[in-house]
């Protein structure tokens, strides 16, 4: 009896796995988050930042940024088994706005992040926080 648990339990577990549906086995992949200053310059001079932007989720706090125009804020991240990987932004536009945005949600974009290279694309704009499925096509997600 002992012999049929220490295979049975392996096997159970394999079968199990096996059949997870395709987005609750995505957490073996690593995700590419990329935060970009799009802001126009207006009366900042170039090569001063005019964004500044602070990334974390529970466990990880990546830091803040100062941020000129074109300048890409990176990190990785991968889902957790549970599914409850969230990393939230708080976006300070010099002088001028501040939001609050998710840039990563492990239910919402374990599918629209794997379109284009794993990637999760944002852009800070003067009229919003904007989201790419695929870098070429953006919806303003966050307005200010």
């Amino acid at each position: 009896m002992g012999n049929l648990k220490s295979v049975a339990l392996p096997l159970l577990l394999a079968v199990s796995i096996m059949h997870l549906p395709f987005s609750e086995s995505l957490w073996f992949f690593n995700y590419h988050i990329h935060v970009t200053n799009d802001l126009p310059l207006l009366n900042s001079p170039p090569g001063k930042p005019n964004l500044f932007l602070r990334c974390e989720s529970k466990n990880k706090d990546i830091g803040e940024r100062a941020m000129v125009k074109g300048q890409d804020y990176t990190w990785d991240t991968k889902i957790n088994l549970s599914q409850t990987t969230l990393f939230f932004c708080n976006a300070r536009w010099e002088g001028r706005k501040r939001r609050s945005f998710d840039a990563f949600v492990a239910n919402r974009d374990d599918r629209r992040c794997s379109v284009y290279h794993m990637s999760c694309m944002w852009s800070v704009r003067e009229d919003g926080i904007y989201f790419s499925r695929n870098n070429a096509t953006w919806f303003n997600e966050y307005p200010w």
